[in-house]
C-alpha cells in the first residue's frame, strides 16, 4: 500500500503543484489574463496535438494488436458518454452542461496512464492500444458537446441547421483529431522519421502538459467555482470511483491482467486531464467548471488511486 501511495502521489502532486504555479505567476505578475489565453490556443493548436502525433506515429501497432482491448476501450468510452450525458440533463445551463459532460469521462491516460505504467511495468504498449480505443471518441464527443452547448450555440438566434454546420466543422478541423489521423497514418504507413524530426516534435510535445498546466492555474478563479461546486463534485465522482466501478470488473471478466488491466483503469479513473480545459476555452466556454473538475479529481486522485491500485494488486490481477 505505502509503495502504491509514492508512486501515485509521484504521478499525480507534480500536476497539481504546476497548477498552482500558475497561479502564483499569475499572482506575481508574470502571467495575465491575455498570456494564459496565448498559452492556451498555443497548447490546443500546437503543443497537445503534435504530443499525440509523436505517441501514435512511432508505435508499431501491428506487433502487440489486440483487438478485445482495444473494442472494450471504445465500448467502455462509449458507454461512459452516454452516462454523462444522461446525467447532465438535470443541469439547466447548457454551457455549463457541456463542461459537465467531457469533464465527467475524459481522462488524463497519455499522460497518467503512461506514468503508472511506467512505474510498475516500465515500457508498455496498452496506453497506445488505448489512444485508438478510447481517444478519438473522446475527443469527437468532447467537441460536440462543447460545440453544441457553447454560448455562442445556444444564442435563441442560431438556427438548429447552423449549430449543425458549425458543430460539424469543430470535429473536422479539431487539431487534437487531425493530430490523432495524421498518426496513425504515419504509423500504418511505417514513414521514417529522420533524427532531426523526431528531436523536434519531441521538444514541442513536452511542452503541452507544463504549459497547459500552468495556463490553467493562471485562468482558474476559485471564485466563479462557488456557483458549480454540484457540478464539480458530481462529475469528479462519476471520473474516479462511478466508471471504474462499473467496468474495471468487466475488463477482469473479459481476462485483462498487469499492464493492461492497470490502463485501463487509467482511462477509467484517473483525474480528468488538462486538455479538456483547453478545448473549452478555444470552443467559447468560460472553463470554469472544467478547470475545477481538473484541479479537484487530480487532488483526490491522489486517494483513490492507491485504494483502486491496492484492490486489484491484493486481487492478484496486478
Amino acid at each position: 500500500m505505502y509503495e502504491n501511495l509514492i508512486y501515485c502521489l509521484n504521478a499525480t502532486v507534480p500536476i497539481f503543484l504546476l497548477m498552482v504555479l500558475g497561479t502564483f505567476l499569475k499572482k506575481a505578475g508574470l502571467f495575465n489574463d491575455a498570456t494564459a489565453s496565448k498559452l492556451n490556443g498555443y497548447v490546443f493548436k500546437a503543443a497537445l496535438p503534435v504530443m499525440l502525433f509523436e505517441d501514435l506515429s512511432q508505435t508499431d501497432f501491428f506487433s502487440f494488436w489486440d483487438s478485445r482491448f482495444v473494442l472494450y476501450s471504445f465500448a467502455a468510452t462509449l458507454i461512459s458518454i452516454i452516462i454523462s450525458i444522461a446525467a447532465s440533463l438535470a443541469i439547466k445551463d447548457r454551457p455549463v452542461r457541456g463542461e459537465f459532460i467531457q469533464g465527467s469521462y475524459r481522462s488524463s491516460v497519455a499522460l497518467l496512464g503512461a506514468a503508472f505504467l511506467q512505474n510498475i511495468y516500465g515500457r508498455s504498449e496498452a496506453v497506445s492500444l488505448l489512444l485508438i480505443g478510447a481517444v478519438p471518441l473522446y475527443n469527437v464527443a468532447a467537441v460536440a458537446a462543447l460545440a453544441i452547448t457553447s454560448p455562442e450555440n445556444t444564442e435563441q438566434n442560431t438556427a438548429s441547421g447552423t449549430r449543425i454546420l458549425r458543430t460539424l466543422k469543430g470535429i473536422i478541423t479539431n487539431p487534437i483529431i487531425l493530430s490523432i489521423l495524421i498518426g496513425l497514418i504515419w504509423s500504418l504507413i511505417d514513414i521514417p522519421q529522420p533524427v532531426i524530426l523526431k528531436k523536434t516534435v519531441s521538444s514541442v510535445a513536452a511542452t503541452a502538459t507544463p504549459l497547459g498546466l500552468m495556463a490553467l492555474g493562471a485562468s482558474f478563479k476559485l471564485e466563479k467555482t462557488a456557483g458549480h461546486l454540484k457540478q464539480i463534485f458530481s462529475a469528479t465522482a462519476l471520473k474516479l470511483i462511478g466508471f471504474g466501478v462499473l467496468f474495471v470488473p468487466v475488463a477482469i471478466a473479459l481476462g485483462f491482467r498487469d499492464d493492461k488491466l492497470v490502463a485501463a483503469l487509467a482511462m477509467l479513473a484517473s483525474p480528468a486531464t488538462v486538455s479538456g480545459y483547453v478545448m473549452a476555452r478555444n470552443l467559447g466556454h468560460e472553463g470554469t467548471v472544467s478547470a475545477g473538475i481538473i484541479m479537484l479529481s487530480t487532488l483526490l486522485s491522489a486517494i483513490t488511486l492507491p485504494v483502486w491500485l491496492y484492490i486489484l494488486r491484493s486481487m492478484g490481477l496486478i
